[in-house]
């Protein structure tokens, strides 16, 4: 098992190669065969693949099992790792077993609340906010504390990340609360959807004001957008996600038959332009249940399989060094 300072991502981050992550979403079943599925598809495209946890409050296959899985089949995982679900000793032993089974990358973050899930009358958690875990995360690493001032030893080892959304009103204090994150530890930054690129421009500018770029690498959340239904949904449904009027008019604008032509040509434009931004570090493909458009979309906007990106064959690289720690 590779170790976390040679992970695929890390290396993406450190020599400011252009990353690519995306999503495997764990099944609603006791169903390995599910997550290994997904694995083949993105395994030459990807430097990491984010296993979800109980996405939307639904609940599904843990997610360091599902990284457990997506290791065997070759890709590298970021076990994301959510607040709702757990109190602090959940929390901090989760990280721990994750360090103990080689799982090189943690994402924290709150996730949505359980009344959006298939539980509304669960108890939701969130002893502990994004923050705060993202805090501890660094303290158990880098000091080999828990938060109770005990030792861990041996301290694990990952890559830290968080989430931020750059669409959220009130959009000023954004890059702020961004600023927080990076403070307490966070060393790459996955946004929500990016489908409009007049506002996260603006949102990078003030990254980049205040340096954090500098010091976290800022993947860009994309994915395309199969049917108007879909689209409905995602502005109806799904908390955080903004879709501004003139893509709205675009999908719409086409016969119900190509509106997946014309989605997917919309979000290969989107990587195309993030790709022009040197302060993005990359790209965060969410296709969710068309996990295989995956390689067509990056193929289409230029974006090499990883197997032409390995470390070896980057030395040269121009783009600006971003290093992870």
């Amino acid at each position: 098992m590779s170790s976390p300072e040679q992970g695929r991502l890390r290396a993406a981050l450190r020599s400011g190669r252009f990353a690519v992550t995306a999503e495997i979403g764990p099944p609603r079943g006791a169903d390995a065969q599910a997550i290994v599925g997904k694995a083949d598809l993105l395994r030459d495209w990807v430097d990491a693949a984010n296993i979800t946890d109980n996405q939307g409050s639904h609940t599904r296959l843990a997610s360091w099992a599902g990284s457990i899985l997506a290791m065997r089949s070759g890709v590298e995982p970021v076990m994301q790792l959510t607040t709702r679900d757990r109190n602090r000793i959940a929390l901090q032993s989760d990280l721990i077993s994750a360090g103990a089974v080689g799982i090189p990358n943690v994402l924290m973050l709150s996730g949505d609340h359980p009344t959006f899930g298939d539980h509304p009358d669960a108890m939701p958690v969130f002893d502990l906010d994004s923050v705060q875990l993202i805090w501890t995360a660094r303290l158990m690493r880098d000091q080999g504390r828990l938060l109770s001032g005990k030792p861990v030893r041996p301290a694990p080892q990952w890559l830290i990340g968080a989430v931020e959304n750059p669409f959220a009103p009130p959009l000023r204090f954004r890059a702020q609360r961004m600023a927080k994150k990076v403070a307490a530890g966070a060393e790459f930054i996955q946004t929500q959807f990016v489908f409009d690129l007049e506002i996260f421009s603006r949102w990078m500018g003030e990254v980049t004001d205040l340096g954090l770029e500098k010091r976290c690498g800022v993947i860009a959340g994309v994915g395309p957008i199969r049917t108007v239904r879909a689209m409905e949904f995602m502005q109806s449904k799904v908390p955080g996600i903004h879709i501004p009027d003139q893509v709205v008019r675009r999908l719409r604008g086409v016969t119900s038959d190509q509106v997946a032509a014309e989605g997917m040509a919309l979000c290969v434009e989107t990587i195309e332009a993030l790709r022009e931004m040197t302060a993005v570090a990359g790209v965060h493909v969410m296709a969710f249940g068309q996990e295989h458009v995956v390689p067509e979309l990056l193929e289409r906007a230029g974006v090499p399989p990883r197997t032409a990106t390995a470390p070896s064959a980057t030395a040269g690289s121009n783009r600006e060094d971003h290093d992870a720690r």
